[in-house]
């Protein structure tokens, strides 16, 4: 039976992350908050985005393990460390979490004289033209596969028993810091689908089409990143989310 109280904190998790972090993606880049300085706006968004999430792994982990995420609740499924039937359960919490989260933030920037979904956006990833460098479809592919397999790999090793007891908030924090870092002018970063999926939702256009990339290749990189946790860690060390 899926507990009702892990459910709501991965889907409050999962909209306090939008809500926060793409709101600042989208004053930095949409609203140009830092004029024309796209190196301020992408270490202002990777640290939105990271402490945002050591803020919630402390808050929420010891109640649903603070995935806020469906790639690494797909990555303690293929690792085993979470049971199929539950992993839906996160998986569907955090999605609305997503819609919800960016509800919020549309009906905030609604409000600002100006604002235009289309010109302003709500913090959505793309490629192709929609890349700050440009960035083609496989590349963007590669890119969110890889960042999301770092990603997920620090949280599997973290949150075993034979990590450092106490350090896996900052450990998964930093880390999705310094993805965003490398991520945010390739693709703009998503390494979560529910993150993508609300904003884009809103957008809609480019946002839309391109979405499924957004929400396959973060999967994909979650199960390597289980597969590799599985070859090298001791299972029978392993905490469950």
């Amino acid at each position: 039976m899926l507990d009702a109280r892990k459910l709501t904190a991965e889907f409050l998790g999962t909209a306090i992350l939008v809500i926060v972090a793409v709101g600042v993606a989208t004053e930095t880049f949409g609203f140009k908050y830092f004029g024309g300085s796209i190196a301020a706006g992408v270490v202002t968004t990777a640290l939105a985005f990271g402490l945002t999430l050591i803020g919630l792994v402390y808050a929420i982990g010891p109640i649903s393990g603070c995935h806020v995420n469906p790639a690494v609740t797909l990555g303690f499924v293929v690792a085993g460390r979470m049971k199929v039937f539950e992993g839906i359960g996160y998986i569907i919490s955090q999605v609305l979490g997503g819609i919800v989260g960016a509800t919020v933030l549309f009906t905030i920037f609604s409000q600002v004289p100006g604002y235009n979904r289309l010109n302003q956006g709500l913090g959505t990833d793309g490629y192709d033209k929609y890349s700050l460098i440009g960035l083609r479809q496989p590349g963007a592919f590669l890119t969110e596969a890889v960042l999301t397999f770092i990603f997920v790999s620090v949280v599997l090793f973290a949150t075993h028993r034979a990590a450092i007891q106490g350090a896996a908030g900052v450990a998964i924090g930093m880390t999705l810091v310094v993805v965003h870092l490398i991520g945010i002018p390739l693709t703009g970063t998503s390494v979560n689908p529910a993150r993508s999926i609300g904003p884009a939702l809103f957008v809609g256009g480019h946002a839309t089409s391109q979405l499924w990339l957004f929400i396959v290749a973060p999967l994909v990189g979650a199960v390597a990143a289980a597969w590799i946790h599985l070859m090298l860690a001791d299972r029978s060390a392993d905490v469950s989310a």
